[in-house]
């Protein structure tokens, strides 16, 4: 049996029935003589002035987009995360509102598993010195921030050049991120527990061009060639955006920290592909 003494639960607001499952949080572990805190995903600033001491699990209620924020902030602390789905699509918050309960009290009782995923560490240099640096659990993103127009980027791997992009950006996703914007750049999916990286060419010029999946110990560097037509942004996880410059080297690498994730027992990462790709002609994509 686990022992639980303070939970945080990141709450989307903006989502419809937030109001609701928030009172049914604050009333189960009130219940439980458990401490909770309640943090509102729209508040940052607040957000930051958390405490994650003694913390034993958090909540992530929302969508894909308060996971992958929840899992930037407990990153580091080896803090589960139970991921309640108040969305409409989501393939990685798979515990739906009205089974978190039941998942929590199989979870505590070690009834079910926690899976582990690799995290990515983004760092940008600028004439040698480090100007920016992120984490995220999704993917690393270098695209125009203005008009469709082609980027030209060269690609390394562990200081192999692997070539030349013309494209609209790249994608650096790691195998939970497989099933995000590399997905929809063609990329392939991945199950989220492998470690590995997917270097993924948003609508590459040339053909010749394809998605690769690298080993999670390579690490991938991205250089700004210095003509370019129009802004890059690097985004991670869509959380953090950085304006690049001509010449600055990105790199992307597995960071040392992991994202844990409550399973849900009632469906499994294949289920969830194939109700969400709508797989086998399924009517619920």
């Amino acid at each position: 049996m686990k022992k639980i003494q303070k939970v945080i639960a990141v709450l989307n607001n903006t989502k419809t029935h937030a109001g609701q499952i928030s009172e049914q949080i604050k009333a189960f572990f009130n219940k439980r003589n458990i401490y909770v805190e309640m943090l509102d995903y729209n508040n940052s600033q607040a957000i930051a002035e958390t405490s994650l001491n003694e913390t034993d699990l958090a909540l992530s209620v929302g969508g894909d987009g308060t996971l992958l924020y929840c899992s930037q902030l407990v990153a580091g602390n080896d803090i589960p995360i139970l991921s309640v789905n108040l969305g409409t699509f989501g393939f990685i918050t798979e515990v739906s509102k009205n089974e978190w309960q039941e998942v929590y009290e199989k979870f505590v009782c070690g009834e079910i598993t926690v899976s582990r995923r690799i995290m990515l560490d983004v760092k940008v240099l600028r004439a040698d010195r480090e100007v920016g640096c992120y984490s995220g659990l999704n993917d690393g993103v270098i695209i125009t921030s203005g008009i469709a127009r082609l980027v030209r980027l060269d690609a390394y791997l562990s200081k192999t050049y692997i070539g030349r992009y013309r494209a609209d950006g790249i994608i650096i996703a790691t195998p939970t991120g497989s099933t995000a914007y590399s997905l929809s750049a063609g990329g392939p999916i991945l199950h989220p527990e492998m470690e590995a990286l997917i270097i993924s060419p948003i609508c590459p010029f040339s053909l010749s061009h394809r998605p690769l999946v690298v080993p999670a110990k390579e690490y991938i560097e991205i250089v700004v060639e210095e003509r370019q037509r129009t802004t890059l942004n690097l985004t991670v996880d869509g959380q953090e955006l950085f304006v690049l410059n001509p010449k600055d080297r990105v790199i992307f690498q597995k960071s040392d920290h992991y994202t844990y994730i409550i399973n849900s027992d009632k469906r499994n990462f294949y289920e969830v592909l194939r109700t969400k790709l709508n797989w086998s002609g399924e009517a619920n994509a």
